[in-house]
């Protein structure tokens, strides 16, 4: 989150707000040719059940249109696109034109045509007409993000009325000793498969340290409901680890 003196945190450092965009797109400039591989090493496969679980939550239906925010290599999209059929659409929106060129590179050889457009976008403003959206998911993105509450209200502007938005992304672990033990986990092993798989170990310490920066699974619920969702709820994954955050506009 953004503080008050035109600062923010990028990890565990202050930079000036106007220059995290910019240094985050240095980290997944650097990532994105390992992004795939190094999600699967990083959480076992898990990060496949957690995106599972997601699309069992949208209630995405033949025809409808969603928006895949922050989607970098297609995963959710990819999915999505199935569930919507020829008559809907999907949209892979990111900031970061290496990651969409990756996830548009693997959606092709997939197969995935049709349906699907990829867009350079900010969250913080959406380039979409008011009320498009039949459902918006974010997976892992916006930890990321610099203003997150003016992401969030730009995500509700272009929800339909009845459309929900997904948010999962890491979040505080529930018990003190799954805490340590991740903590372990993210700040000597992360950065060393980082180096070893990417040869990164500086975008991986990033990340760790992005995920301990951003706001508990309490504080982002009412952060979406500050910016106007309802009926907002979250779901702990894997001891709260990760956590999807659910909100509707009606």
């Amino acid at each position: 989150m953004q503080d008050d003196n035109n600062t923010t945190h990028f990890g565990f450092k202050e930079i000036p707000t106007d220059k995290k965009e910019d240094a985050v797109a240095g980290v997944f400039h650097s990532v994105a040719a390992k992004y795939d591989i190094m999600n699967d090493l990083m959480s076992g496969g898990i990060h496949r059940l957690w995106k599972r679980h997601t699309i069992s939550q949208s209630g995405v239906r033949t025809g409808q249109t969603v928006l895949d925010i922050a989607g970098g290599t297609g995963d959710l999209t990819m999915k999505f696109s199935r569930l919507v059929g020829k008559d809907g659409q999907v949209i892979l929106a990111d900031i970061n034109d290496s990651m969409l060129k990756v996830g548009r590179d693997k959606l092709a050889n997939k197969g995935v045509v049709g349906n699907v457009r990829c867009v350079q976008a900010n969250a913080e403003e959406l380039p979409f007409p008011d009320n498009t959206f039949d459902c918006i998911t974010i997976a892992f993105g916006l930890r990321n993000v610099t203003n997150q509450s003016k992401a969030l209200a730009s995500m509700l502007r272009v929800l339909k009325p009845g459309g929900r938005l997904l948010v999962l992304e890491f979040s505080k672990p529930e018990s003190e000793c799954l805490s340590q033990a991740y903590d372990q986990y993210s700040f000597r092993l992360l950065p060393f498969m980082g180096k070893l798989i990417a040869n990164d170990s500086e975008s991986y310490r990033y990340l760790a340290e992005s995920i301990r920066m951003h706001p508990n699974q309490e504080t982002l619920k009412g952060m979406m409901e500050d910016v106007g969702f309802e009926r907002v709820s979250y779901q702990n994954m894997t001891g709260g680890i990760v956590a999807l955050h659910k909100g509707f506009k009606f």
